[in-house]
């Protein structure tokens, strides 16, 4: 474990400018290169996120990504460029070489992983043995989201909660933006907004719908400006909003989020239960022996709802082939619906409960980020 060396007066010089505004000063600089940061997916919003944090002096931050660069994601992602693309190197380590040039006063730390319910607690620095988490300095003071679906999102939002530390919720697609700080205990958690995942499938991706940057650069800046009010302390300043925008129609909501967890049964932050955590709920995958093939099956649908559960689990197969078709080649009939994919020649098989079959890889990682990115969990 890596411990931030101590920051000095001379360390402080390139931030003049920041220290300048007074609610940030002397102390609050001192306060972010002391602050242990865990940024977990470093795509569109997380390289935004990574660089702006990096700049400002965070002290240690660690970059969990399971991806690797694209020729389409260069349009967006702002650390990334042609040569990272040649040499073929995962998100999170291309991300690092080059903070590591921006700043090198401060830690930047990247692995290579699907971040899930095995992992988390160490990547957060939590899993000391208690219930309390460590309380020495590998323990992160903040995680930050820039992944992709729910269901890393609730995971995040799980062991934000069980162990007392805040994170800050981001999400964009088209030119449409949503962020949200979750404080635990002091207002509502992911679960009392979205109490479950949308079906697989319903909701459009940015391989769907498609992305503009600018979106992008806006929920990142307000993530990162909420980040640097928590970590210098400014918890007054903090917002109790979710910000929710459509840039193409010029709309922009502050939703008060202050009585939501007042009104919400949350099975995570009122009722304790970390199902996501625990790994009560969550995909699975299951690499299919000499096909070449992964079978990704959607988390369960919620025990507790009264919907039916085949009802509320069946897709609607033409909607998803209407979002898939600018990917790829798509054909469906009543049982099943197929689309290989343009840009990497895989295929995806679906069926109507949101299992899924890849192929053309037999890595469970790359399959779960293609059903991710694709069908939309």
């Amino acid at each position: 474990m890596s411990i931030p060396r101590p920051v000095i007066a001379s360390d402080l010089a390139r931030y003049q400018r920041q220290m300048q505004y007074e609610p940030i000063g002397p102390e609050g600089q001192r306060k972010l290169g002391q602050a242990r940061v865990l940024l977990v997916g470093c795509g569109a919003l997380g390289t935004v996120l990574a660089e702006t944090l990096v700049r400002a002096g965070v002290g240690h931050l660690k970059i969990v990504d399971r991806d690797f660069i694209e020729l389409n994601n260069l349009q967006r992602q702002v650390l990334f460029d042609e040569e990272d693309l040649q040499a073929a190197l995962p998100k999170s380590v291309a991300a690092v070489r080059k903070l590591k040039r921006i700043n090198s006063q401060v830690t930047v730390e990247a692995e290579v992983l699907d971040v899930n319910y095995t992992n988390i607690e160490r990547l957060a620095g939590v899993n000391f043995g208690c219930e309390g988490g460590g309380s020495g300095r590998g323990r992160c003071d903040l995680l930050l989201d820039g992944t992709d679906n729910f269901e890393a999102r609730y995971l995040l939002n799980d062991v934000a909660v069980k162990y007392g530390i805040p994170w800050i919720y981001g999400a964009c697609v088209a030119a449409q933006g949503l962020a949200l700080v979750i404080r635990p205990q002091m207002g509502p958690c992911l679960r009392c907004v979205f109490e479950t995942m949308p079906p697989a499938g319903s909701s459009p991706t940015c391989d769907t719908a498609g992305i503009i940057a600018p979106a992008v650069q806006i929920v990142a800046s307000w993530q990162a400006a909420e980040a640097l009010k928590l970590l210098t302390g400014h918890h007054a300043a903090v917002s109790p909003y979710m910000l929710s925008f459509d840039l193409w129609q010029n709309r922009f909501q502050q939703l008060n989020m202050s009585q939501a967890r007042a009104a919400a049964d949350c099975p995570v932050c009122r009722q304790g239960r970390y199902e996501f955590l625990s790994g009560q709920i969550g995909s699975a995958t299951t690499t299919l022996c000499g096909r070449n093939a992964v079978q990704v099956s959607p988390p369960p649908v919620n025990a507790d709802s009264d919907a039916d559960s085949t009802a509320a689990r069946k897709l609607d197969f033409a909607r998803v082939a209407e979002s898939l078709r600018a990917s790829g080649t798509v054909s469906y009939n009543a049982y099943l619906l197929k689309c290989r994919l343009r840009e990497n020649s895989c295929e995806i098989t679906l069926f109507p409960d949101g299992r899924a079959i890849i192929k053309g890889t037999n890595d469970p990682t790359v399959a779960r980020a293609l059903y991710a990115r694709y069908i939309g969990h």
